[in-house]
């Protein structure tokens, strides 16, 4: 009996400190309702479409190389070479344009054989109902293809679970300087 009592006791000291460790213990995971995240809305899609100013050269850039291998000048496609980048995005081709947002990221020279970059960036917006929100775009981007598309992983404010893609087209570049003006098309779902 005594057995029974001493085994019985320590059951329920052990069920004891399991309840007070699980119950004080912050929850690792949750199942929020779509509401409390504004997803309760219906998805929509929207289109934007501004100009992507890239200035390497001047007194004031907004593209610098940052990181370099002791190959990359050697290379023609300047393989391992690093870029950042807050480049203005205007509503029209002129630099002088309205401004609506930046983008604000990182490129860098990722293939041997092509002028092809690997791009992550942030496109800021900073105008009308999407200003404080930006999309975060990822991929690849062959410069010299008339068309490159990358996508959109993600995005914040009102682009929260964004997801979609955006289509580049160069429209100028100076060999000579290294400026390049892009025209960006995006293409959006979000709430």
């Amino acid at each position: 009996m005594a057995e029974n009592s001493k085994s019985l006791l320590m059951s329920l000291t052990i069920l004891f400190f399991i309840t007070m460790v699980t119950s004080k213990s912050p929850n690792f995971s949750q199942n929020p309702s779509l509401q409390a995240l504004g997803l309760n809305k219906q998805e929509k899609l929207s289109h934007l479409h501004f100009y992507f100013h890239d200035i390497v050269s001047g007194p004031n850039p907004t593209a610098i190389w940052v990181a370099q291998t002791p190959t990359s000048k050697k290379s023609p496609t300047l393989f391992g070479s690093i870029a950042m980048f807050d480049d203005p995005l205007t509503v029209g081709p002129e630099k002088s344009s309205k401004l609506v947002g930046r983008a604000q990221g990182i490129y860098g020279s990722a293939s041997q054989s092509e002028d092809a970059l690997l791009m992550t960036m942030n496109l800021a917006f900073v105008e009308g109902k999407f200003n404080g929100s930006s999309l975060s775009v990822f991929g690849r981007n062959a410069v010299v293809e008339a068309v490159r598309e990358m996508s959109i992983v993600g995005g914040s404010g009102v682009f929260r679970f964004a997801r979609g893609y955006v289509q580049a087209r160069t429209l100028k570049f100076n060999a000579t300087s290294g400026d390049a003006l892009v025209e960006y098309d995006v293409f959006v779902f979000h709430y």
